[in-house]
């Protein structure tokens, strides 16, 4: 079973209760592996913040999405999600993201009603598209896919524009459109999780954000009650970028302290070693693979 869309389809169908770390590079998206996580899904903030440095405004394009995440889906056996934006476009233009990321060996796609250009889900200043166009979206992302085990995950931020009415209004219309999964996104409490998850019709997935830490947007809700009352999936788009900030900080904070006084520090409180670095990207297999292919000496 080594097709990540049949993967992570079985995992649907069989686990209770999935937690997906989200990942934007390949160190991330190891360590997610190697945890021990068994699933894992990119952020298009975390992408768009890492990969040209600047807000998740709508400016990263499709092809830059889908190589990067074509490059981490690659890089580990576990399932993988990707964030598709707003499809990239109209309906025509769903049908063609669809056919590039599946061809890209991710699981699944987060499709979004935001209007274009689209914007962080937890930032002021959202619309949505209309219930009807967003539903032609999901209708040809459903056509696209040549693997019916390819997840479409449908993604509404009407909760901002049109309270929880309007989400779970159009959390209804989408699971009857054919998306699998529904992702109402800085959703405010968990009574509107609730509403969102018997209005549906499909598993919900709801953005939990920081997972250890709490954030404005969305409470923090502990896990067994979200699987208590029906949640199928969360994902943790802002937890690794988070951490990863927090240690780069600390470790830049003490070398300006070392260029200061000249004394050398040594950290390993705040750096993992070499070794660690090489296992976890696969330095000892590669090795094996150039003795066993090349004239390279042992």
């Amino acid at each position: 079973m080594s097709n990540p869309r049949h993967k992570f389809r079985q995992l649907l169908k069989n686990e209770p209760f999935l937690v997906s770390p989200g990942v934007y590079d390949g160190y991330s998206i190891r360590l997610v592996e190697a945890a021990g996580f068994r699933t894992a899904c990119t952020s298009g903030a975390a992408l768009s913040n890492a990969l040209l440095g600047i807000a998740d405004i709508g400016v990263m394009g499709l092809s830059e999405n889908v190589a990067h995440c074509r490059n981490l889906a690659r890089s580990v056996s576990i399932p993988m999600t990707a964030d598709a934006d707003t499809g990239y476009g109209n309906p025509v233009n769903v049908f063609h993201t669809v056919r590039m990321f599946e061809e890209a060996g991710v699981a699944g796609i987060n499709l979004e009603d935001q209007v274009s250009p689209k914007r962080c889900g937890h930032m002021p200043g959202k619309d949505v598209v209309s219930e009807a166009e967003m539903v032609k979206k999901i209708e040809a992302a459903c056509l696209a896919r040549r693997d019916d085990d390819f997840v479409i995950i449908a993604r509404t931020d009407a909760i901002a524009v049109e309270g929880i009415e309007g989400a779970v209004k159009r959390a209804r219309a989408y699971g009857q459109a054919g998306a699998d999964m529904i992702f109402p996104d800085a959703v405010r409490t968990e009574d509107d999780i609730k509403r969102l998850v018997d209005a549906a019709g499909v598993p919900l997935t709801i953005n939990m954000g920081f997972g250890i830490r709490a954030r404005p947007t969305t409470p923090l809700i502990p896990l067994p009650r979200l699987k208590e009352i029906g949640v199928k999936r969360i994902s943790l788009p802002r937890m690794l970028p988070a951490a990863a900030i927090f240690g780069m900080r600390q470790a830049l904070e003490v070398m300006q302290g070392v260029v200061k006084t000249g004394e050398p520090a040594d950290r390993p409180d705040l750096l993992v070693g070499i070794e660690d670095i090489m296992a976890l990207m696969g330095y000892e297999e590669m090795r094996a693979l150039e003795k066993r292919l090349t004239t390279l000496d042992a």
